[in-house]
């Protein structure tokens, strides 16, 4: 198991006992389940499902992938299915190491069934290294289907090293449900990233906040659409706060639809540059130029 690469994807040590699956270079490595998570191999195609117990309290599962073979492609179909009342930490993310040209590809369709009243919290982390470029690339697919009074969390995060990448996520909100979202994204040198969000808030009193932070630096271009739907009384809020350095390039859409007179929605796009006050501040307390330029990012994505 190549732990360094495993590291960066999860702040979370995998203890033995805690229910996970470890794949890497397209086999699983590491399997364990509890009294009340199953994880069992799709029949028809590469992938798992998760089965959580109902009344499921306070547990983790862990399925990060680990890629570092080159000339590599694969697509893998990650079901979960969270039973009513419980509240877990689901752990994902895909970490790449590739120095050849040919590339490494991870595509990854994860697909959330959440039953009444649960709460589940969603971590995925995406990072790359090597010394080649246009050779790394994690596509991603996260469909979320909540039923009434569930709760579902996504903190998802791309820092660094993958040259391309496509995040699409789909979501279908029922009555008192609460969908929030926060991304943090960086990216350098020629890569692109590509985030789509399509969120229907279809059940009465549902509610949405998705929250994007970016860097751009370098010759990078990211590109975030979001298209959020009200058909009935909700609220939802979306945000888009972008940094741009260098020759890096931003577009920004958010669109916002409303098909009943209850519905509350707002969208906001920010898209600056550092202020060159704050930089001469850290500056003045002894930090060199690059030290405060990495200082202001680091607490505007954690912000």
């Amino acid at each position: 198991m190549n732990k360094k690469l495993l590291s960066k994807i999860t702040d979370y040590e995998i203890d033995k006992d805690t229910a996970h699956n470890i794949r890497e270079n397209g086999v699983s490595i590491s399997r364990y389940e509890t009294s009340n998570i199953k994880i069992k191999n799709k029949g028809d195609k590469q992938g798992i499902d998760i089965f959580i117990e109902k009344n499921t309290i306070d547990e983790f599962v862990h399925i990060p992938v680990l890629i570092n073979i080159t000339d590599y492609e694969e697509t893998v179909y990650n079901d979960f299915y969270v039973g009513d009342n419980s509240d877990i930490t689901i752990v994902a993310g895909c970490g790449i190491h590739n120095d050849c040209e040919t590339k490494s590809v991870h595509n990854g369709i994860h697909t959330f069934h959440i039953g009444k009243n649960a709460t589940v919290k969603y971590i995925e982390k995406h990072y790359a290294d090597g010394n080649m470029e246009n050779n790394k690339f994690i596509n991603t697919d996260t469909v979320i289907n909540q039923e009434i009074n569930s709760s579902f969390t996504i903190e998802t995060a791309q820092i660094s090293g993958i040259d391309f990448s496509k995040r699409n996520t789909i979501a279908d909100l029922n009555k008192n449900c609460s969908l929030v979202i926060k991304e943090t994204l960086m990216s350098d040198d020629k890569e692109k990233i590509e985030t789509n969000f399509e969120i229907k808030l279809n059940g009465i009193d549902s509610k949405a906040d998705i929250a994007s932070k970016s860097v751009v630096r370098g010759n990078s271009s990211q590109k975030f659409i979001s298209i959020v739907e009200g058909n009935t009384k909700c609220f939802a809020h979306v945000s888009c706060d972008a940094i741009i350095m260098e020759k890096g390039v931003v577009r920004s859409t958010p669109q916002i639809i409303a098909n009943s007179s209850e519905a509350e929605i707002s969208h906001e796009a920010v898209i600056g540059k550092i202020a060159g006050d704050q930089i001469k501040k850290l500056m003045t307390l002894g930090a060199s130029e690059k030290e405060a330029e990495n200082k202001i990012l680091e607490g505007f994505l954690k912000s």
